[in-house]
């Protein structure tokens, strides 16, 4: 019986599988686990892992690290073929290329088209298989997967440790996914809508600000009024081309009021 709720297939996130065929190291587990949740993921699947209390050793529990639930919930399966029963698109990533084998194409795509199969039908379900840390997937594996998917590394070394590219899928599952829906990709500061002093001041308020500005540098003797030259029309150039906000231009004003104060104190 499934240890997931029903309503996890009303989900994309909850319809991707991240497969883990014969792992090794309980720490590799555990730190998948957690890479799964990072992204927004649940799913955790391991094909005969080397222990059969794999989730429960203590390395994987301390490199889950937050990520107890997923490791809790994770499957286990003696086959892959019984791993991806319910899938209806599968991956292989692989290092190595292959003369025979099913379509190839790299992370990224490998992403754009599961997120588009997962559009397709509420039914449908993607997974990622990753191999084991030694040698990966071996060719019976691969047949049984619809994509073969390569992590565009360094060709001088393009080995990368199985939790680490099970992070590169499922960031860039995460970003197919959230920049098709619109969803924010940078965190939210919490606070609701826009202040006024974060606005574009408005052209009168630079131009109040700019004579201010002219007066301050005059008080300095920075500015000689008898001979300007090009300077202030740079400085406006300078100002006016970085859009100051309604705070920047109050916070320049107190410079300038601060300038003058000092420069007439001084004499």
């Amino acid at each position: 019986m499934s240890p997931f709720p029903p309503d996890h297939a009303t989900s994309t996130f909850e319809r991707i599988d991240f497969i883990m065929v014969r792992p090794s190291h309980p720490g590799n587990v555990g730190a998948a686990a957690r890479a799964i949740k990072t992204m927004g993921f649940q799913r955790l699947c391991l094909v005969a892992p080397r222990h059969d209390d794999m989730t429960s050793q203590p390395e994987a529990q301390a490199l889950a690290s937050g990520a107890g639930d997923v490791l809790a919930q994770a499957q286990t399966f003696d086959t892959l073929s019984a791993a991806l029963a319910g899938t209806t698109l599968a991956f292989a990533l692989t290092a190595r290329p292959r003369d025979l084998g099913p379509i190839v194409c790299d992370i990224r795509q490998a992403a754009e088209a599961g997120r588009d199969h997962l559009h397709m039908h509420q039914n449908t379900r993607v997974a990622m298989v990753l191999g084991t840390e030694r040698s990966g997937l071996t060719n019976e594996d691969i047949d049984r997967c619809q994509r073969i998917c390569h992590i565009p590394a360094n060709p001088q070394y393009s080995s990368l440790n199985v939790a680490q590219a099970l992070q590169l899928a499922a960031w860039e599952l995460r970003y197919a996914l959230i920049s098709d829906s619109s969803q924010p990709l940078v965190p939210s500061t919490g606070k609701q809508g826009t202040s006024s002093g974060s606005l574009p001041a408005t052209n009168d308020k630079i131009l109040a600000f700019m004579a201010h500005w002219e007066q301050a540098l005059v008080s300095i003797e920075f500015l000689n009024p008898s001979h300007p030259k090009k300077l202030m029309p740079r400085m406006r150039h300078l100002f006016t081309r970085n859009q100051l906000s309604n705070d920047e231009v109050d916070m320049m004003r107190g410079v300038c009021t601060a300038m003058i104060k000092a420069a007439n104190h001084d004499r």
